[in-house]
């Protein structure tokens, strides 16, 4: 099938006729990368890119001394480039910081999210926009108008078309959505386009494993990797490499062998359709994004249940937590929910995060900590916990996230609560205030306070930035 929509430029005007139904998804793509332009974007959309900046490179800090982003590190220096680590003094690839980066800002499971037909965490993007942004030595508003491509096109996708129930990972998607960024930035033509999404979406295909049982290392790694290749796609594709075609629609192409046929919708632009990054949800608690009503929900049932003289760990006889189906498959289902041994586990635990909520009243790195995950009273907190489907609750999703939890006591009295919009959710945001001071607390021994207020300060006003390179070199290579 063909796109509905087009991107009618500037203007926002006009529909597809009939000779541009002809054209391949691919095509389209390309065509609506090449018109993008940053003055089609509203104050809005600026505003929120730059709440995302903040956001992910805070996450990227506070992430700092996780294992994975040593790794990758390790890696990226043993190559030398033009291109910046977050936070450290190395400067390695386009291709290799894209990966090192994005493994940084995705690791501790803080990053925005983009809810659908397939969830997504579409700030994964900013690594290669940040990369070829600097490889390129492109302009503040070069580097917002790439996110918000990004953005756009991955959140589309994943409302064309579940992947996850099809046994593939949402990241699979990222491979069409950071090619585009990337080729945006680079300049190339809409030919070369073209084959950069062949090439990127071809040998990018991620399978679900990356997210079920006792989860990896990888967890955090896996969008980084399509980062990493998509790059390196658009560079084959700018020095005269083709790609299979059409990637979408071909006998063997995308929608045979991953996601099964699908319409994309008309893409942002004009005054007829805004812009999908202003539907993304910023994450108030470090856990994966269906597990944030809960809980908020808990952490307000102990605020009840300690003022009444209860102890939520010693008197509590169970936990009945009632939700949609994305959640109860993704973070509530499966013997390693009830007892997780990694952090990648853990905050992929509905049981878990409940719990933890229940017991501490906050959920913060430190719930997620290795000694925290192996307490043992936590643990048995856990067991009492029962996730159960809600067809009431799932007929709300993905509109909503609303989790129901019921807690009864020992000596039968009962607590509950429903969530049906988590804090940072578009229907009840955080403010500029609370996305700064998470970037507070996440760069906070990372960076000096000072060099805290004079990141923000420029990154409020990136679009004003002439050069991306000197300005990330100057700003965030802090450490060896």
């Amino acid at each position: 099938m063909w796109i509905q929509g087009s991107w009618a430029g500037k203007q926002g005007k006009g529909f597809t006729n009939t000779a541009n139904m002809r054209k391949t998804i691919a095509r389209r793509l390309a065509e609506y990368a090449h018109s993008l332009q940053f003055t089609d974007l509203p104050d809005e959309v600026v505003h929120e890119v730059k709440r995302r900046l903040i956001d992910s490179i805070g996450c990227a800090l506070g992430a700092f001394n996780s294992e994975p982003f040593k790794i990758a590190r390790k890696i990226a220096g043993t190559v030398k480039g033009n291109v910046a680590v977050l936070g450290a003094n190395i400067k390695t690839t386009p291709d290799l910081a894209a990966f090192a980066n994005g493994v940084a800002i995705r690791y501790l499971d803080y990053n925005d999210t983009y809810l659908s037909k397939e969830p997504a965490h579409p700030s994964d993007n900013i690594s290669a926009c940040l990369a070829v942004a600097e490889a390129e030595n492109k302009t503040g508003k070069d580097f917002i108008t790439a996110i918000v491509l990004a953005y756009e096109v991955q959140c589309r996708l994943c409302d064309a078309a579940s992947l996850r129930q099809r046994g593939w990972d949402h990241v699979t998607y990222g491979a069409f959505s950071s090619t585009l960024a990337a080729v945006k930035l680079m300049g190339l033509s809409i030919e070369k386009t073209v084959h950069a999404l062949g090439l990127a979406g071809v040998a990018n295909i991620a399978l679900r494993q990356t997210r079920v049982g006792e989860l990896s290392m990888w967890k955090g790694c896996a969008f980084a990797n399509t980062v990493r290749n998509a790059v390196f796609a658009a560079n084959l594709a700018r020095y005269g490499m083709t790609g299979p075609a059409p990637i979408f629609e071909g006998e063997k192409g995308f929608m045979k062998q991953v996601s099964g046929p699908f319409e994309l919708k008309e893409l942002g632009g004009g005054k007829r359709r805004p812009f999908k990054i202003l539907d993304t949800y910023i994450k108030f608690y470090p856990a994966e994004y269906h597990s944030q009503s809960a809980i908020e929900a808990a952490i307000e049932l102990r605020k009840e249940i300690v003022g009444q003289g209860f102890s939520p760990a010693d008197d509590t006889q169970s936990i009945e937590i009632r939700t949609f189906d994305a959640a109860y498959e993704i973070i509530g289902s499966g013997q390693e929910k009830w007892n997780p041994k990694t952090r990648e586990t853990a905050d992929h635990s509905l049981p878990y995060c409940a719990a933890v909520a229940l017991m501490d009243g906050d959920v913060g790195l430190n719930q997620f900590s290795e000694n925290r995950i192996k307490d043992s009273k936590l643990h048995k907190l856990i067991q009492k916990v029962k996730v159960i489907r809600d067809k009431g609750l799932t007929n709300q999703y993905p509109e909503a996230m609303p989790n129901l939890i019921k807690i009864t006591m020992r000596d039968g009295g009962q607590f509950s609560n429903k969530v049906t919009y988590p804090k940072g959710h578009p229907k009840k945001p955080m403010t500029d205030d609370e996305v700064e001071e998470k970037f507070r607390t996440l760069a906070k021994g990372n960076i000096s306070g000072q060099n805290i207020d004079n990141l923000l300060d420029v990154l409020w006003r990136i679009e004003e930035v002439k050069n991306v390179n000197k300005f990330f070199s100057r700003r965030l290579c802090l450490r060896s």
